[in-house]
């Protein structure tokens, strides 16, 4: 049995606790993990200035609870990811993890996730298979698969019938090439070659002099997103626009944020993606110039990723009053259709994947003395489901 001393202390112990209790359970942690430094520091940084503008617009109170975000820099190191996860959960009892910017860091994590059932928000990570890999995690981001055929289904109907496709040597790549391959394949074009490329430091020009060799009608381009501006710069040194081979991709060639810095190279690349920074929508518009004001640059589609993914848990709190778990936070996310600054989104309830709209688009200058390079829109495939997951 206790002696009263003992009893006392504990009394006292308690007495201290239950003010913090209270203070941690009005609190609503968000445990954001994403590269600020390193090879991919850009994307972090697109992704954090969205977040920073979406809780400066909507602020840090709902359903009488107080968000907290919690950043962490892995660097894109997943080594670094799992341990941040860990602490975060162990430690911080963040009620979700966030962030992802690319598909290994989103893979350590999701072990995690699951075993203590903490929702997990992607937005990024963009291999297919990647949500198979916690039923804790949602994705608010796209998959290759996804944006990767409507430049493939565009390709062979406008001349071009010979290609090479060049991607980086991970999972989103592999993602690329065999849907890219597939479709135009079956729209009657030719694949010469498929080249794959390291992720980290790659130096594009030995692959580029193989493109040139081979002589395609295009190259069809898959790297990181911060990555494009290095193959468009090679591209140009290696004198294949000269020697009339054109390049063609996902959007991440030709990333809104960097694309005007690639000067005339860029003009009249086609690319497929969920958005663009010139997309027509009074909603884009106002992020656009919210984002440029707080942040001083043009966001790209990594920072709309970011920015709906803090929209899907905001809304998953105020539906659960504030006072849900994990489990109830993760039926609230399920299900939420709302107009993003890339036009109407939908987290679908089966497989907690995106269904959007995939933008054909071209580089254009906007504008006069010398104006601005854009991605324009110019054709829009709606209700876009992640291929695999569409039969």
């Amino acid at each position: 049995m206790l002696n009263k001393r003992s009893l006392l202390s504990a009394l006292l112990s308690m007495c201290v606790a239950l003010p913090a209790m209270a203070q941690s359970e009005d609190t609503f942690k968000i445990g954001f993990i994403t590269p600020m430094t390193g090879p991919f520091a850009s994307t972090g940084k697109q992704m954090h200035s969205a977040v920073k503008l979406y809780m400066a617009q909507n602020g840090d109170k709902v359903a009488g609870r107080k968000i907290e975000l919690i950043l962490r820099d892995d660097g894109g190191v997943p080594d670094n990811t799992k341990r941040i996860a860990q602490e975060l959960v162990v430690n911080q009892k963040v009620n979700v993890l966030a962030g992802f910017g690319l598909t290994p860091l989103a893979l350590v994590t999701a072990p995690l996730a699951t075993q203590a059932k903490v929702p997990m928000v992607n937005m990024l990570a963009a291999t297919s298979s990647v949500i198979d890999a916690s039923p804790y995690m949602v994705r608010t981001s796209m998959t290759l698969p996804q944006t990767t055929l409507g430049i493939a289904e565009w390709a062979p109907k406008n001349g071009i019938q010979k290609a090479v496709t060049l991607v980086s040597d991970y999972g989103p790549g592999h993602d690329a090439e065999r849907t890219f391959r597939d479709r135009f394949m079956l729209n009657g074009g030719k694949i010469l070659e498929s080249i794959r490329v390291p992720v980290r430091n790659p130096d594009f020009a030995p692959f580029l002099q193989r493109v040139r060799d081979l002589s395609p009608d295009a190259v069809f381009v898959f790297v990181p997103s911060g990555v494009g501006a290095q193959v468009m710069k090679q591209f140009n040194d290696r004198g294949l626009s000269k020697a009339g081979i054109k390049i063609i991709g996902t959007g991440e060639v030709t990333d809104d944020d960097l694309v005007n810095d690639m000067g005339d190279i860029a003009l009249g690349v086609v690319t497929s993606y969920p958005y663009s920074a010139a997309h027509p929508s009074a909603k884009n518009k106002k992020f656009v110039a919210e984002f440029q004001k707080l942040n001083n640059m043009r966001p790209n589609a990594v920072a709309v990723f970011a920015y709906d993914g803090m929209h899907v848990i905001y809304e998953a709190v105020r539906k659960t009053n504030g006072k849900g778990d994990g489990d109830a936070l993760l039926a609230a996310m399920k299900g939420q259709i709302f107009e993003s600054p890339r036009g109407q989104i939908y987290i679908d309830a089966n497989t907690r994947d995106i269904v959007q709209s995939i933008y054909i688009r071209k580089v254009e200058r906007v504008g006069s003395n010398p104006g601005e390079l854009y991605n324009i829109e110019f054709q829009e495939q709606k209700d876009v489901r992640d291929p695999p997951r569409a039969r």
